[in-house]
């Protein structure tokens, strides 16, 4: 299973989120604490907004630990509003182009979990991506097809009706196919002004998801960037929360599972 964080506040520089903290990201990815699989090094991504309205990305198929340039870009690069997640494959190739987070246009997702036996669905959920999406999908994660599928199902007007929709269609079509592995999904999104984080699992594991509310900014992660985890808030499994600075707002997730 993968591990991300997502920041949004007063600018900073990524190293400060990124490097600093004693369970910090890159700590994570050699050292995970709750997760099934301790080392994530199947490549990381960075997305990060700033003066323009579509997001600036990095990916890199190195073990985030052992990049000299992720630790030039974050001591350099400053942002109100940044993702970084670390990778560790469920199955499909290690490669930039599977690496998180994804964008289109303005929005940015990544993703912690899989599709059970994705490969039984994977023909169906790509025909359901329109073909104006479709040229965007660049690798071959199931994540990659339900960030797409999701910009499909209306997220730039309602994104809990769209992650909803999604959700639901892949559990049917799971259901059709006889598939018993799970439908594991803890995500987060944003598109430049507001940040979405989902926690979600079709049996009772669900991936951990974490947010913590400072004076002038929010940081959330699938764990607590510090080592006693203190004042951190643990996601309730089902629950699409809308964080920021001064909010978080919850919606359980309606799916039939």
């Amino acid at each position: 299973m993968c591990r991300w964080m997502a920041y949004q506040g007063s600018p900073v520089y990524l190293e400060q989120w990124l490097f600093e903290p004693d369970h910090s990201l890159i700590h994570q990815s050699l050292s995970a604490r709750k997760s099934e699989v301790t080392v994530n090094a199947d490549g990381f991504g960075l997305g990060w907004y700033d003066e323009r309205e579509e997001p600036g990305q990095y990916h890199e198929i190195l073990p985030a630990w052992s990049d000299c340039n992720l630790k030039s870009l974050a001591r350099h690069i400053k942002s109100p509003l940044f993702f970084a997640h670390v990778r560790a494959s469920t199955g499909t190739s290690t490669a930039r182009s599977n690496c998180h987070p994804f964008g289109y246009k303005n929005w940015l997702f990544m993703h912690n979990g899989q599709i059970g036996q994705y490969e039984q669905v994977r023909w169906q959920i790509d025909r359901w991506i329109p073909e104006h999406l479709y040229s965007h999908r660049r690798g071959s994660t199931d994540s990659e097809a339900i960030f797409l599928l999701m910009v499909a199902n209306g997220l730039d007007e309602n994104p809990v009706k769209a992650v909803n929709t999604t959700l639901q269609q892949i559990l049917d079509l799971m259901r059709e196919k006889n598939i018993e592995e799970p439908l594991r999904f803890t995500s987060m999104l944003s598109n430049g002004r507001d940040m979405w984080a989902v926690r979600f699992s079709s049996d009772d594991h669900a991936p951990s998801l974490y947010y913590k509310q400072f004076g002038e900014h929010v940081v959330v992660g699938s764990e607590p960037l510090d080592l006693s985890g203190h004042e951190w808030h643990l996601v309730e499994p089902g629950q699409m929360v809308r964080v920021g600075v001064d909010h978080y707002q919850s919606n359980q997730l309606s799916l039939e599972i």
